[in-house]
């Protein structure tokens, strides 16, 4: 996924003052959640690459469970 494409899927999904609202959280394939701490954009040193640029998302173990999810909504 690029940036592009992120930024299409939120604004969709931002319409919804619901999903304006909605905890940010990163589920990893060991089926353990991560809250999102910081977003940033750094620039790769090879030179020719590619890609120029990557978003890095920095992640930090759940501050608190919210319980199980009970229904995937989109």
């Amino acid at each position: 996924m690029n940036g592009k494409l992120l930024g299409q899927v939120l604004d969709k999904m931002l319409i919804s003052p619901t999903t304006q609202n909605a905890r940010v959280q990163l589920l990893l394939p060991n089926g353990k959640y991560y809250d999102i701490k910081t977003i940033e954009l750094m620039e790769n040193k090879i030179i020719g690459c590619r890609e120029t640029h990557r978003l890095i998302l920095t992640v930090t173990p759940e501050t608190w469970n919210m319980g199980d999810v009970i229904k995937k909504i989109t």
